[in-house]
């Protein structure tokens, strides 16, 4: 009685975790939370002339809404296996909303800085909860979703500053008084999200959790997930640091070197743009490529472009590469987490929360290396952070067993849908990676 294990086999449709309603609602979740995080720089004036604020005071909006998504993606990894997904995603959404319309309303900074808090805490529930069950829930389909997923993200980023400007920044209460009514909303595409999922599957051994451990080959990966997830964790965080910095830094070091301010600002606006459309464009790569090739590209990619940035004529062109290369970073790097790090059942909680202290500690780190050093240096700096991103997804891949054929088994991949695996042997994690199926 043979059978194909599951991890190649369709899934019925009561073991999906999303009806495609609930994908839709999904990606309109990710708009939202792209969209809250990138309102409190552009509502800043206002924010400064209703609450007599100093630039400083203002700013502390975006690092309470940061502090409560840090707290809220470890709090709601701690509390899912017990509650169910519905019951995280739909408190996720309530905190969103009460948050947004609370800041919204608040008569002092105080109850603002406690109602952005709020905010960011259901942020990071959902950040944390769509990206672990996209990560799990599409079979060798997920790093293509997450990317679409992800994609939304910065669609809801770029939206979030353009109706501040449409509106003007006096009317950001309105603006979060909106956003505020479709997180409440959301709440209503919850019946199309499966409670509970399957049991995990260890994608490199093809075994479901439960089954003995005797059968498993190789070493024990217990001794294994510390480094492994140090390594993550590494990544994860430099490559966020890459992310903002060049978002921060790009417009001042374009000035530097003989730009204009308004090409500056459009040029860091193309940054963000192609970040957005990068994520678009590697998802059906996914389909063909494993998850370390498309990292290992990525951060070789980036690293180039931020040396081909010290050329003043080259800068706004390679700062527009940098995004398109760091897209598929974040998203591509939660499945491979899953399938190299088994043992670390909260690996992706504490992926995204390192992620996000990585985008706040990254401006006054950054702020300090190039005081040093000079704002021509900019590309410098953010180069050296970009090549210990690859350094550390090569060492990843090799000691995942991609090593140095994976950029040739991407090849491979690339020109044959459907590889066949050698008779001899078991597959390869990065072989199975590629075959997973929905």
């Amino acid at each position: 009685m043979s059978r194909a294990p599951d991890r190649l086999r369709k899934p019925a449709d009561s073991e999906r975790l999303f009806s495609p309603s609930a994908v839709v609602a999904s990606c309109v979740g990710f708009v939202l939370i792209g969209a809250l995080q990138s309102l409190y720089g552009p509502a800043i004036p206002a924010l400064r002339k209703d609450f007599g604020l100093s630039p400083s005071g203002a700013g502390l909006g975006l690092s309470a809404h940061f502090i409560g998504g840090v707290v809220g993606v470890l709090a709601f990894d701690r509390i899912q296996g017990r509650v169910g997904n519905r019951m995280l995603l739909g408190t996720s959404y309530s905190f969103m909303a009460v948050g947004s319309l609370t800041f919204a309303l608040a008569p002092n900074w105080p109850l603002a800085l406690l109602a952005a808090l709020v905010t960011g805490f259901g942020f990071g529930g959902i950040d944390y909860g769509l990206n672990q069950l996209f990560a799990i829930g599409f079979g060798r389909r997920s790093p293509a979703m997450l990317n679409i997923l992800n994609a939304h993200f910065g669609i809801g980023a770029i939206a979030g500053p353009a109706v501040i400007g449409l509106l003007g920044a006096d009317h950001y209460p309105a603006v979060f008084a909106g956003f505020a009514v479709l997180a409440a909303s959301l709440l209503f595409s919850l019946r199309g999200v499966r409670d509970r999922e399957a049991p995990p599957v260890d994608a490199a051994a093809g075994i479901t959790e439960g089954t003995t451990t005797a059968a498993r080959p190789g070493p024990s990966r217990t001794r294994r997930t510390g480094p492994l997830l140090g390594a993550f964790v590494l990544l994860y965080v430099f490559h966020v640091g890459v992310e903002a910095g060049v978002g921060g830094w790009e417009p001042t070091h374009l000035e530097t070197v003989g730009y204009g301010t308004a090409v500056a600002a459009s040029a860091t606006s193309v940054y963000w743009l192609m970040m957005t459309v990068g994520r678009f464009l590697v998802a059906p790569l996914t389909l063909r490529w494993s998850e370390p090739a498309i990292i290992i590209v990525s951060c070789a990619g980036m690293t180039v472009c931020l040396l081909l940035a010290v050329v003043p004529g080259l800068a706004p062109y390679a700062y527009a590469g940098v995004g398109l290369f760091i897209a598929p970073i974040f998203p591509t790097g939660l499945p491979w987490l899953n399938r190299a790090v088994p043992a670390a059942r909260r690996g992706g909680a504490l992926v995204i929360a390192a992620s996000m202290v990585g985008g706040v500690a990254a401006g006054p780190a950054l702020g300090k290396a190039i005081e040093l050093s000079g704002v021509r240096a900019v590309p410098v700096v953010l180069g050296v952070l970009a090549a210990i991103c690859l350094v550390t997804t090569w060492w990843l891949a090799r000691v995942t067993r991609g090593g140095g054929e994976v950029l040739v088994a991407a090849s491979a991949l690339a020109s044959s849908p459907a590889p066949d695996l050698p008779p001899e042997t078991g597959p390869r994690p990065e072989a199975v990676a590629g075959e997973r199926d929905l």
